[in-house]
């Protein structure tokens, strides 16, 4: 998400400590754009809306976990463009920290599996990018 001035919003993660873009899972019966919504306030606090796709990962190296049981997951992550409606960041029951960042400092901070996505979205490209 950015906002009027052109920072991005990032979280820092309780499960694992990094700052990342906002993201989480679509629940039943519900939307992508309406998942976007409630997970980005869930983790910063801010509400948004959806402008447009900018990007779809696959990339195994990137998108491949293993839960504690020993379940291997590849996901596939779809990133969205989102613009700034209100609320003030904060910590979360998912986040320890959540605040803007200019984007160079945004770079600087976030988990390398983020990176491209964001480098992607702040490019403008006409076209989604997908890898």
């Amino acid at each position: 998400m950015l906002d009027t001035d052109g920072r991005v919003l990032l979280q820092r993660r309780r499960d694992n400590d990094v700052w990342a873009l906002p993201g989480g899972a679509v629940e039943l019966g519900e939307t992508i754009a309406a998942a976007i919504v409630r997970e980005v306030e869930e983790e910063t606090g801010c509400r948004t809306e959806v402008v447009r796709l900018t990007g779809v990962y696959s990339d195994p190296d990137q998108t491949t976990i293993t839960y504690p049981n020993g379940d291997v997951v590849a996901y596939v992550s779809t990133c969205f463009e989102c613009r700034y409606l209100g609320g003030e960041p904060r910590p979360t029951e998912e986040s320890t920290d959540a605040r803007w960042f200019p984007p160079d400092e945004a770079m600087a901070v976030l988990w390398n599996v983020h990176r491209n996505r964001l480098t992607h979205a702040l490019e403008r490209r006409e076209a989604a990018d997908w890898t």
